[in-house]
């Protein structure tokens, strides 16, 4: 992994004939349980944020564990899975492109999170997006993929979201493109940044 962020910046430099540090972007991390509406909030995010943008929706990196090994654990491939989506936002972030990452990624996993963007000195933003139990669950049910229609399995993850007071947007009565301008504006104004 090293190696590959290495070579990746010695590209850039090359052909850009400018350092890592002044192409560098942030991440920004777009967090909340099942059916907060991460990914309609970041897609409205990207059409009102100024390019260049990464857009990493995490859930498509489920389907890049292709076999599991018997009795493997749920937790275990939720953990890989977010270490792998972070890592990934890494040579956006050093090419010069802000990238928005939406996905689960429970408060308990930053120190994970941090510990992986430290090593490239990248900034990080992190935004909770927690309406109501009773909200995620209608957006969650009326998906056309992944629709869920019991919440039960979910509700420990919605529980996790509680201590993110300072970073946390209640989305429940807020369209999406009104929750994005309130992430713009905490983003821009470093509201929600934690490293």
């Amino acid at each position: 992994m090293v190696y590959f962020v290495a070579e990746i910046q010695a590209l850039v430099q090359a052909h850009n004939g400018q350092s890592e540090t002044t192409l560098m972007k942030s991440i920004i991390i777009i967090s909340g349980p099942v059916g907060a509406g991460k990914t309609t909030v970041s897609k409205e995010l990207i059409a009102l944020s100024p390019g260049p943008i990464a857009h990493i929706e995490g859930d498509r990196f489920w389907s890049f564990l292709a076999k599991e090994a018997a009795g493997s654990s749920r937790f275990k491939r939720f953990k890989t899975t977010m270490r792998a989506m972070t890592a990934a936002a890494l040579p956006y972030a050093l090419g010069g492109y802000e990238v928005i990452l939406d996905f689960s990624i429970p408060p308990w996993f930053i120190d994970s999170v941090l510990a992986i963007v430290k090593v490239r000195d990248v900034a990080l933003d992190y935004i909770v997006l927690r309406p109501s139990e009773a909200v995620c669950l209608a957006r969650a049910s009326a998906r056309s993929e992944g629709r869920v229609t019991d919440y039960g399995p979910y509700r420990d993850l919605y529980m996790d979201f509680q201590a993110t007071a300072g970073n946390t947007i209640d989305n429940g009565l807020l369209d999406a493109a009104e929750a994005a301008q309130k992430i713009r504006a905490g983003v821009n104004e470093g509201v929600f940044r934690i490293r």
